[in-house]
């Protein structure tokens, strides 16, 4: 290539860069305004409770004690699936913390060429896509601690660019990926939906994972989403300035790999540091999960329990010892207090809705305003909406599907077409809500504004990727 054209190709690159511009500032406005205003998530909650109280009250007509009682009445009803859904955040984050894991990591971003920046990006976005499909959780932890390994190998690669790469698989596949909250629960025997505690049920049947998450539309959705989500985070990393960190700023961060087990020193500590322990409990989890698959089916077994037993197996066999893994799973009880603590209070919005007349007035109103070819448009522009202020995909879905579904039944449109179309209205803002920017901030001692200009970016090429497929998802799929 002539230096003519060379100097050509450089300045249409920064042309086009140039263009960017006004829309990463629109980004960085948006992290100011969140950062600003935006209150901590359980207060959003009991903000939106009060918001419901007033809709129940003075658009549904119901009485002020009757709503008071409905919600005291749904309050506990959540329990198992918080415990559910708990259980999910611990055994991935003790995945992580394995010494496997942590030495796959180090090996992984030692594949790109570090005089090629982009391909640690390509590496970045792929393995996000590749975690957030097969478990949210092991997607916030393993990549949090990704980071750092890249930066370490690839020290000329922008780290807010890595950053946002690996942020993409919570924007683009995991609410359809193997851990996808609502498919999940319309999949689990005896959910709220199914059989609430009282009141109708919001479903007539279940739905197994087949008919939703191995859905023809749900896999090639989430091939394509995934592309124009990596292609994005490639697009963006700039040749010239990248914003690098320096080797001890590297090492500051670079995460220790877990300790060596000490020597046991006494007869309960040889019986504690027994490797049979762990094996017994792999075992006894596994098999059932086996037994299932092979006598019923994929489909009818792979429910929130069934994931969460492969990952309790996973961990405990990359453990191998019970105090390891024990402590593992402690660290990670830390990352799941905001499920412990937060659905029971959801679960109060959700039996409000259930138990008084505000489920319907709400879904009438959603009736009336959609049609019934704009309506998952309409379930995945409000699920994006509500999803920056409630960031927890299971409790939202537990208070928005008793009048979504039912407002799309009236217009014709089928209980998965209404799931799928809030999965992926929940997974496209994620990359401008900073709730689960934490653990990969915390790690790399970054502020969201530093990337949410390129998360923002990245956010809208999903956005427009998603109209479209809203425009040809079958109404009745």
């Amino acid at each position: 290539m002539g230096p003519a054209r060379r100097v050509g190709r450089m300045v249409g690159y920064r042309r086009s860069m140039a263009v960017l511009d006004p829309l990463r500032d629109a980004g960085a406005a948006l992290s100011r305004f969140t950062e600003r205003w935006v209150p901590d998530s359980w207060v959003i909650c009991m903000i939106l409770t009060s918001i419901a109280l007033l809709l129940a009250v003075f658009g549904a007509g119901a009485g002020v004690e009757e709503s008071v009682l409905a919600w005291g009445a749904g309050v506990w009803n959540l329990l198992t699936l918080a415990m559910q859904f708990t259980i999910a955040m611990v055994a991935a984050h003790a995945c992580v913390a394995s010494r496997p894991v942590f030495r796959l990591l180090d090996r992984l971003a030692s594949l790109p060429d570090p005089e090629r920046p982009v391909q640690a990006v390509l590496l970045a976005a792929c393995f996000s896509l590749a975690t957030a499909y097969l478990n949210w959780a092991l997607n916030l932890v393993a990549c949090a601690l990704f980071v750092p390994f890249l930066c370490r190998r690839n020290p000329r690669a922008d780290v807010r660019v890595l950053i946002a790469a690996c942020y993409i698989g919570l924007g683009t596949v995991w609410h359809g990926g193997l851990s996808g909250s609502g498919p999940l629960i319309l999949a689990t025997p005896g959910n709220p939906l199914l059989a609430p505690a009282s009141g109708p049920p919001v479903v007539d049947r279940l739905y197994p994972v087949t008919e939703t998450l191995f859905a023809p539309f749900n896999l090639i959705y989430l091939g394509v989403i995934g592309a124009v989500g990596l292609a994005a985070a490639v697009a963006l990393h700039p040749r010239r300035g990248a914003v690098t960190l320096t080797p001890a700023q590297v090492d500051a961060i670079l995460p220790a790999p877990p300790p060596e087990p000490e020597p046991a020193a006494t007869p309960a500590g040889r019986i504690d540091a027994f490797r049979g322990w762990t094996l017994l409990a792999a075992v006894l989890l596994a098999y059932p999960l086996g037994h299932s698959i092979a006598t019923r089916g994929f489909g009818a077994s792979w429910t929130i329990n069934a994931y969460n037993a492969s990952f309790l197996t996973l961990a405990l066999l990359l453990h191998g010892r019970p105090h390891s893994f024990l402590i593992a799973c402690r660290n990670g009880v830390s990352a799941a207090w905001g499920i412990i603590v937060q659905f029971p209070f959801y679960a109060g919005i959700f039996g409000l809705i259930l138990h008084t007349p505000l489920g319907a007035w709400l879904g009438d109103g959603f009736a009336r305003f959609a049609t019934t070819g704009s309506y998952p448009f309409v379930v995945y522009c409000y699920s994006g909406f509500m999803n920056l202020f409630v960031p927890s995909a299971g409790s939202k879905w537990m208070i928005e599907a008793p009048f979504l579904i039912p407002a799309g039944e009236q217009l014709q449109v089928s209980v998965r077409t209404v799931l799928l179309a809030y999965a992926y209205g929940d997974s496209t803002t994620n990359l401008v809500q900073p709730f689960f920017a934490i653990p990969i901030l915390a790690v790399t001692r970054m502020r969201f504004g530093d990337v949410v200009g390129y998360t923002f970016l990245i956010a809208l090429a999903c956005f427009a990727a998603s109209a479209v497929a809203m425009a040809l998802i079958p109404p009745d799929l």
